[in-house]
């Protein structure tokens, strides 16, 4: 979650780096730090907000400059662990997690180097002084030091009297941003967003790659040609973002302009069937047709809310096209032993492209044979598409909230076209079953306008939550993904401790645990599945539960003492999920300002505790 923002430029570079952080914020961090050039070296760091780093950075001037945001790993959020870490006169800001931190922390310390931290980051600047001592160049210092880091990194590295900064990555995201305009300059962050404010030329580079930027241009090593130190050719993107799609407007948080943007994003993701009479595997790329033919299984790879959009698909694929579908955490598949098969569909969901879990299980099933690849992605240039033999772009726009909200029902309309487009090449759909499901897809976005509507009295029922300190989520069949991202949302932006379950697994266990104090909530379409899941409420009305129903208009389930109904305006068949999760949206936004805490970061509560027992006088 941390971010990284650097900048060589002819002007004043410390308003950009600044600027830079606060477009980064959405990340979630505990702490935030720059270092700058001046021509020596000035390093600045505070916990808590960048408001506060910004203040000690005022008045500051520096053409060389590296800025981070940090979300703790290794020790705990205090300004000793924050970024940048020094190692005479040269200074580090890092991404991801080092796993040989200590096996290097050792030796580095046998050879004298003194740590003044407990992360594994500050290793990294320590490795690259020693290296120095015999590869004076910073370029090549820091290549050969990364080649001896075992795990995920993104680096930004600079030292006094250089002209230069020099970045590497692997395994995190990084992007240089190629300056425009009379003093030119180049940029490097960790996402598009923190660069808008100076270019919309962006070079994504790759794993293994290092670079370097100067004023004036910049070169870049792969790890293909770092031997011969060969530069690689990076295509130059022009960002289809501007600076005012990731500015808040009118609405008090992202998260809240992010859950109103969908019926849009949706609209937009769904453009290409907009007069189509027919879908075609075309839609997922040229190889669409061959690569989409006769698929025996398919795999869907994915992390978090993206991992819960694969389980709502996998209904879907399996009802409509009648093909086995497993889903697999990523994170968790790419260490086991699995059985491949080399026939089989694997697809990829991140919002990002950039997952390092989802990507390194594309690349594990890959190693096992399965060619059969597709992202279904936000981000055009990212790894995993890179990485995928064909490609969906969910045309989402920027998500800088950091629950995911519209990013997630975007990829369920791109899981749908999916199902529906390998229905038919399984010889599964009739024309008439093809029209129809067009026709959902395209009201879509009007069906979810209708859903915002209801924002007031979720509004009311959120108010109920201020004092609770466990949730419960149900649901059944394709529901019961959407019971786990209601839970998720929950929790990870209200921080009251939530558990999604099938509703019919209420008697294995969770029943024990409610009570007058655990609100349990519940979605209830009129399915063929909503008998069972009204026997299942009566077991909660039984234990003294109090129910938060979301229901269609036309679902049989009625309000009573302990049991709250909201109907949404329309039952919507097979696309359900998608309306059904808008409501559970925005109760995890209202919940987390009934309780206070700060929807805009994960990280609220903990810069909250931060403030309150800071020292006197930092």
């Amino acid at each position: 979650m941390c971010g990284i923002v650097a900048a060589v430029s002819g002007f004043n570079v410390v308003p950009v780096l600044i600027e830079g952080l606060r477009k980064l914020e959405y990340r979630g961090y505990d702490s935030a730090g720059l270092a700058l050039l001046n021509p020596t070296l000035t390093r600045l760091r505070s916990v808590g907000r960048v408001a506060e780093l910004a203040a000690q950075a005022e008045g500051q001037v520096a053409h060389h400059g590296i800025a981070h945001t940090r979300w703790a790993t290794h020790g705990v959020p205090s300004e000793r662990n924050a970024h940048p870490h020094v190692s005479a006169g040269l200074a580090v800001v890092h991404n991801g997690i080092i796993e040989n931190y200590a096996e290097l922390k050792q030796a580095l310390m046998a050879d004298g180097y003194v740590f003044t931290s407990d992360t594994d980051t500050e290793v990294i600047a320590h490795l690259i002084q020693q290296t120095l001592k015999s590869t004076p160049e910073l370029f090549a210092a820091v290549r050969i030091a990364t080649a001896r880091l075992v795990g995920a990194y993104a680096i930004a590295v600079l030292r006094e009297w250089d002209d230069c900064i020099v970045v590497a990555r692997h395994g995190a995201p990084l992007l240089l941003g190629l300056g425009e305009g009379e003093n030119g300059g180049n940029y490097a962050a960790s996402d598009a967003s923190a660069l808008l404010q100076v270019t919309r030329r962006m070079i994504y580079l790759e794993d293994g790659d290092v670079a370097e930027l100067r004023r004036d241009g910049i070169r870049i090593v792969g790890a293909d040609g770092t031997a011969a130190n060969v530069p690689a050719d990076r295509p130059v993107h022009q960002s289809t973002l501007s600076a005012n799609d990731v500015e808040l407007g009118d609405y008090r948080h992202y998260m809240q302009k992010e859950i109103f943007e969908q019926p849009q994003a949706l609209a937009a993701t769904l453009e290409m069937i907009g007069g189509a009479q027919a879908l075609t595997p075309n839609l997922f790329g040229v190889a669409g047709p061959q690569m989409l033919h006769d698929v025996p299984s398919v795999l869907i790879l994915a992390c978090g809310t993206s991992y819960h959009a694969g389980l709502v698909a996998r209904y879907w694929i399996e009802q409509l096209a009648g093909i086995a579908c497993k889903v697999e955490i990523a994170s968790e598949y790419r260490y086991r032993v699995s059985v491949p098969n080399p026939q089989q569909l694997v697809v990829a969901i991140s919002q990002s492209g950039e997952t390092a879990d989802t990507l390194a299980s594309v690349k594990h099933a890959k190693a096992l044979g399965m060619g059969r690849t597709l992202a279904i992605c936000n981000v055009a240039e990212s790894a995993i598409v890179r990485e995928c033999a064909l490609r969906f772009l969910t045309r989402a726009g920027p998500e800088i909230g950091v629950a995911s909200t519209k990013a997630f029902t975007t990829q369920l309309a791109a899981l749908f076209l999916l199902a529906v487009t390998l229905a038919k090449q399984s010889g599964r759909l009739t024309p008439e079953q093809e029209a129809g499901h067009l026709a959902a897809l395209r009201h879509l976005p009007v069906a979810v306008q209708k859903v915002l509507a209801l924002e007031p009295r979720i509004q009311a029922w959120a108010a109920r939550f201020a004092d609770k300190q466990h949730a419960l989520f149900l649901g059944r069949g394709p529901h019961y993904p959407i019971a786990l991202e209601g839970a998720l949302k929950l929790k990870e932006i209200s921080y009251i401790h939530a558990e999604g379950y099938p509703a019919g697994e209420l008697k294995h266990g969770p029943l024990a645990l409610v009570d007058k104090d655990m609100p349990v909530v519940s979605v209830a379409p009129n399915d063929a599945l909503l008998e069972k899941l009204k026997s299942n409420l009566k077991e909660v009305a039984a234990r003294g539960g109090e129910l938060y129903v979301f229901a269609d208009a036309d679902s049989a389930v009625d309000e009573e003492a302990g049991v709250h109904v909201l109907r949404l305006p329309e039952h919507y068949g097979l696309l359900s999920p998608v309306l059904h999760v808008v409501p559970l949206q925005l109760l995890s936004y209202h919940a987390a300002l009934v309780k206070g805490t700060d929807p805009s970061t994960s990280s609220g509560r903990t810069i909250s505790y931060l403030k309150k027992f800071a020292p006197v006088g930092r």
